[in-house]
């Protein structure tokens, strides 16, 4: 039951979240922005809300504060939805709201940006992606007083082996992980069903959140291979970093001039290599972690994205920023939860899922997709986790891993 109630209070924010880096102090505006500085398993859900919570804080007691990874607020990806979800949360609630983009890529930029935040008055902070893991542990017990929402950042990224599972984090921590694999499995097994038969997939840096993905596309497209009795072949190989370059696109040429139909391009900005690539055949592209495909389409050809495998980053945040709001902050604070699937009736509900975007064919429809859904959540289709293989294999697809282009 506990579950069940609060799969309907995301729901509820997630439609209300549809309606949507750096060291200078933040202009003073109800909504500000600091300038740069230089399987199938049923998914853990936030603690039930109290019977009875306080009355809402006022909305100036509480100032948020994104911190960026990698990337920045415009990799049209995991730090743009991150951002997107928290300045509509200020601006609908009257809540300071800024973020802050390290000067570079290591523990002690993204710890002084933390130290900035907070010196600058900000008492929530938002941090997208598993890198963060090291500011964390930096500055957590520093700050009792601050409430950390992290993204992406497990278990095993804060206590490495030492980890014993528990799902427990620092006092005033909260940290949303992904069931990755689900929503790759659905776009791997959507394409084949479709009809393509030449894949790619494209992740960014092998970090277990993209093997996943990758892992779970291709087991996608493996079991609808052997469905349909198509011979598949899935070219597979990472970038090594989160954007896309010259480099990159060669070797997407190589893919697409090759043969290739269609990319799964998982990681931040390096769609923009597989895209380019793409739009010279008339190829197609796969979007990750939200609805890429405006963003693809608009700066590569109308129709090229066929879905996106997304994730529910923005209702996530959503949900987190309204309790620390209502007062509820207790019932988030010190847990680490693995959020999935939970409904196979309401789709609204489930954190990962395809993308609205999606074009239906006559060989894989909506309804095709919601039975998909229903087997997964029954347990009818098992989608394994496991990231520790070197390479992914597959029983009737043919695998080319080509490990890191860079």
């Amino acid at each position: 039951m506990k579950k069940k109630i609060l799969a309907v209070l995301m729901a509820a924010t997630m439609v209300a979240s549809l309606a949507a880096c750096g060291e200078s102090a933040p202009a003073t505006t109800d909504t500000t922005e600091a300038t740069e500085a230089a399987p199938a398993e049923t998914a853990e859900t936030p603690a039930e809300p109290a019977a009875e919570a306080e009355a809402p804080a006022e909305a100036t007691d509480m100032k948020v504060a994104m911190v960026t990874d990698y990337g920045d607020i415009t990799d049209q990806s995991f730090n743009q939805s991150t951002y997107e979800a928290c300045k509509a949360f200020g601006e609908a609630n009257g809540v300071d709201f800024t973020y802050y983009k390290p000067e570079g890529d290591s523990d002690a930029e993204r710890v002084a940006m933390i130290d900035k935040a907070v010196a600058d008055g900000f008492n929530v902070i938002v941090m997208p992606g598993y890198a963060f893991a090291g500011a964390i542990k930096e500055t957590a017990e520093m700050y009792p007083d601050i409430k950390f929402v992290a993204l992406d950042v497990s278990e095993y990224d804060l206590e490495g082996d030492s980890s014993d599972f528990n799902n427990k984090t620092y006092d005033n921590v909260f940290s949303a992980v992904y069931q990755e694999e689900l929503p790759g499995y659905m776009a791997g097994y959507a394409a084949v069903k479709m009809g393509y038969t030449k894949l790619g997939f494209l992740g960014g840096m092998a970090v277990p959140a993209v093997i996943r993905y990758g892992y779970g596309f291709v087991q996608g497209a493996d079991a609808a291979a052997a469905e349909i009795g198509a011979d598949v072949e899935i070219n597979y190989a990472y970038g090594n970093q989160f954007y896309g370059d010259s480099d990159i696109t060669a070797a997407m040429d190589t893919w697409y001039q090759g043969g290739t139909e269609v990319v799964f391009a998982c990681g931040g900005g390096i769609f923009t290599s597989a895209g380019e690539a793409a739009a010279k055949v008339n190829g197609k592209v796969i979007g990750v972690d939200v609805d890429q495909a405006a963003t693809i389409d608009g700066m590569f050809g109308k129709g090229m994205t066929i879905t996106s495998a997304q994730k529910g980053l923005q209702a996530t945040v959503n949900t987190l920023l309204s309790a620390i709001r209502d007062n509820q902050w207790e019932n988030f604070a010190g847990q680490i939860q693995n959020l999935g699937l939970v409904s196979a009736d309401d789709l609204t509900l489930n954190y990962v899922s395809l993308a609205d975007s999606t074009v239906w064919t006559d060989t894989f429809t909506a309804d095709d997709y919601k039975q998909l859904v229903a087997d997964m959540v029954s347990g009818k289709i098992s989608v394994s986790n496991d990231s520790s293989a070197e390479e992914p294999s597959a029983t009737t697809a043919k695998i080319n891993f080509q490990g890191n282009i860079k």
